[in-house]
Order: C-alpha cells, then structure tokens, then sequence
C-alpha cells in the first residue's frame, strides 16, 4: 500500500477514535448533570413533603396527571421516594380526560403501564361546557379549573385518597401570589398544603420547592411523552402570561429573584403589615408600664363621625 493512501487511513481512524471519545466524554457528562438534577428535585421533593408533613403513614395519594412536564416530574419523584421513604404508603396516577378534540388517549396509558403504576382515567367533556358557556376570545382558566377541580375531588372522595398532589412549582406559586395582588388586591398565593373548603380534602404540591426551568431539563432528560393543553394552555393574553413575562425579566435583571420572593411567604411578619385580623394593633401600646385597660378606646364609629358645624377643631 503507497505511503501516503496508509497515512490517509491513518489518520481516519484518529479522527475516529478521537470523535467517539469526544461523544462518549459529552454523554458522561451529560448523564452527569442529569443524574445531579435528578438528585437536585427529589431533594427538594423530599424536604417539601417533610416541612409541610405532606405525606404520613397509610396515605392514599392521588396524584393528579396531566400529561404535562410538570405532572411528570411530580410522579416520578414521588415514586422514587417511595421506595425509600420512611412510611409506607401508596400512590395511585389519575388523570382527567376533558374530551378535547384530538386528545391522544392512548399515551397516558401506555405510559402508566410500562411504569407499572396503578391509574384510572375520569372522562368527563368539560371542553364542551367549556366552549358552550365561555364566549369566543375570553379566557377558559377559570370556568375549566373549576370543572376539573370538582371532578377530582369527587373521584377522590369516593375512592378513599386521603391526599390529592398537584404538580404546581414555586413559580407557580409566585406567579399566582402578584396575580392575586394586582388583580383581586388580596395578598394571597398557593400553600404548599391545603385543605378543602368543604374540608374533606387535603391537597398537596410535591414541587413547591422546584423551579419550572429544571422541571423542563428533567422532562427534556427524561423524554416523557408529553401532552399540549389546547384548550387554555394555548391562550396567549392570559393574565398569567403576563405575570410570567414580568417575572422573567426580573430574573434577567437579578437572579434568584423568584427564589426570594418565594422564601418572603415562608417569612411573614403580620406586624409589618396592615391587617387586623391577623395582628391586633388596636391594643398595640408602648412598653412603659402603664396599662392599656386605663385608657378607653374610642370606637370606630366616633372617630367617623362628621364634623358638626361650629365645632372647634
């Protein structure tokens, strides 16, 4: 063979080695990261349900699913706990078929199966209530939340869960804290653990602690078979989309800062604010050993009253 054709040969197959080892560095440290990110969530996962004593022993948890990343992820760290946890108890996935048109039936299922994970699917057309009551152009969020609440929590109550977890995250819950405050002026977001207002139910939100862009890796990482909402997740001048793009600037400005808003709820000083239902300023005095029983309050009314005329002021 000539000289050069065995050189050319040569270095074909350093290029070749040198490709594969270059691919097989990038995989490891690909699976490096996503084994951290994994590790990252059930951490988070796991300090949330231990904070807000989410889950207990003989738990009979519903975990709602979605078909979106978020939902996903939340299943599948709850199922990783599992099998370590300190406390027995059971997870059952149950998702809500809303009739849309198109709806793939079929991955959930498939999905749910191949995980071994017991599941039941409710099908109920809310879509069409939906699109009959909301007129064209309003946004459907409220009304289809409302349905689908309703409908889990029924399903819930006659099977005997004792939890309900929902795959909102901490952006979630900040998102919906300025949405409460810039639109119903109610300072008031998503607790990480509810209850009912008819009191039969306990909710729980696994991913409070979690942010939605490493939701998004884990989904990506994991390739779950993902199912778009086209019904209200489509809808581009929601008000929380808004709040979301406003969030995300504030991020770009400052990192981290979603995280301090976040921590500020787990912080709260009712004495700082102005709600007297939560601190009581009316007996608020200063320290200097005189007592507040010797001094009559006025009541609110005779501070209200007009001011007659020829009254000195």
């Amino acid at each position: 063979m000539p000289y050069c054709t065995s050189r050319i040969l040569e270095n074909l197959i350093n290029d070749d080695y040198d490709n594969a080892a270059m691919n097989l560095a990038q995989a490891r440290k690909q699976q490096y990261a996503g084994n951290k990110l994994s590790k990252r969530l059930r951490r988070q996962v796991g300090q949330a349900i231990e904070d807000y004593r989410m889950i207990e022993h003989g738990d009979r948890v519903m975990v709602c699913l979605s078909g979106g990343k978020d939902s996903y992820v939340m299943l599948d760290m709850l199922l990783s706990l599992q099998r370590k946890a300190p406390v027995e108890f059971e997870l059952v996935a149950v998702n809500l078929d809303q009739k849309q048109p198109g709806f793939p039936e079929h991955v959930l299922p498939t999905y749910l199966q191949r995980l071994g994970v017991p599941y039941h699917v409710i099908e109920q057309d809310t879509y069409s209530v939906v699109k009959r009551v909301i007129p064209e152009g309003k946004t459907t969020c409220g009304l289809c939340s409302r349905m689908r609440r309703g409908a889990l929590y029924h399903y819930a109550h006659e099977h005997g869960f004792t939890k309900l977890a929902l795959g909102h995250h901490m952006d979630d819950i900040v998102e919906t804290l300025f949405l409460n405050l810039f639109h119903g002026a109610r300072l008031k977001a998503m607790p990480p653990k509810l209850r009912s207002d008819d009191g039969r139910h306990v909710v729980i939100r696994p991913l409070a602690y979690c942010r939605e862009k490493d939701l998004a890796r884990q989904a990506q990482q994991a390739e779950y078979p993902i199912i778009p909402c086209n019904l209200c997740g489509s809808q581009i001048n929601l008000q929380r989309q808004m709040i979301k793009a406003m969030l995300a600037d504030w991020e770009r400005q400052q990192p981290g800062r979603v995280e301090n808003i976040f921590t500020a709820l787990r912080n709260v000083s009712p004495s700082q604010l102005a709600d007297t239902r939560l601190f009581d300023f009316h007996n608020l005095i200063s320290n200097s050993g005189q007592d507040a029983a010797s001094h009559p309050q006025a009541s609110a009314s005779s501070w209200l009253k007009p001011v007659t005329a020829g009254a000195s002021t």
